[in-house]
């Protein structure tokens, strides 16, 4: 289950009922795991509050992590083939992002990453130069700009990286790059085999771009009203978004 946009409202506001439809799903005796986006300090926090002790998929896919911090698996962007995305964005005066060691880390102080931060409950730690900063490998880039801005960037970033990087949109906002190893059908898969579960009882929901590799893979695909085309494309079903009562209605048909 991804989180923002599927469960977590974009005002970062949980509905009860949706934690009450998960709480039912693993009283039933189900495995429910967050495949987010966020950074891994960012997603610990609404994982606990949906009562999960689970591993959790983050950064993408790009790492899978126990809720103690523990490293099941790290799939990071090697450093060469990340420096190639942030000269992309340098020379488009567009912000990026990198990460180490769980820390969210940036060029410039720019307005984009404190809004990024906020969102997920990051601090903003300003490096200088990336090149430098940045590590053998990153867990994933994120570029944060206008929706319409990166609509256009998105085809000519999936053209000019394919077959090394992935690259989706998460949020309208932000457009995210992850090593071609790492999505969260690749994580998905690596946990269903680590639980010994079959890949047709496995559920994948999500509303981002990010989200259509693991609904495409999982024996049941739901994506949330409204998504993009691609995301709805793979998806089996759809469900209304959060606190529209779209995880309860598939709590029932999961437990029907």
């Amino acid at each position: 289950m991804d989180l923002d946009g599927t469960i977590l409202a974009m005002d970062l506001t949980l509905d009860p009922r949706d934690v009450d439809a998960v709480q039912r799903l693993v009283g039933a005796g189900m495995t429910v795991i967050v495949c987010t986006g966020r950074p891994y300090p960012g997603a610990v926090p609404w994982v606990t509050s949906l009562g999960l002790t689970g591993p959790i998929v983050c950064y993408q896919g790009a790492q899978v992590r126990t809720l103690e911090g523990g490293t099941l698996l790290d799939h990071g962007i090697p450093h060469d083939v990340a420096m190639e995305v942030i000269r992309f964005a340098r020379a488009r005066d567009l912000h990026i992002q990198a990460y180490r060691d769980d820390k969210l880390i940036v060029e410039r102080d720019r307005p984009e990453a404190h809004i990024y931060a906020e969102h997920a409950s990051m601090q903003v730690h300003v490096v200088g130069d990336l090149d430098e900063a940045m590590g053998p490998t990153t867990p994933k880039l994120v570029i944060v700009a206008a929706p319409a801005t990166l609509e256009v960037l998105l085809p000519e970033a999936r053209e000019s990286w394919k077959g090394r990087l992935n690259v989706a949109t998460s949020t309208p906002d932000y457009l995210e790059f992850t090593s071609v190893e790492s999505d969260k059908a690749s994580a998905l898969r690596f946990l269903s085999e680590r639980l010994g579960v079959a890949q047709g009882e496995v559920v994948a929901v999500g509303d981002g771009r990010n989200d259509a590799s693991m609904i495409a893979w999982a024996g049941l695909g739901v994506a949330v009203d409204g998504s993009p085309a691609e995301v709805i494309a793979a998806a089996d079903r759809t469900i209304p978004g959060p606190g529209q009562g779209g995880i309860p209605e598939l709590a029932s048909l999961l437990l029907s």
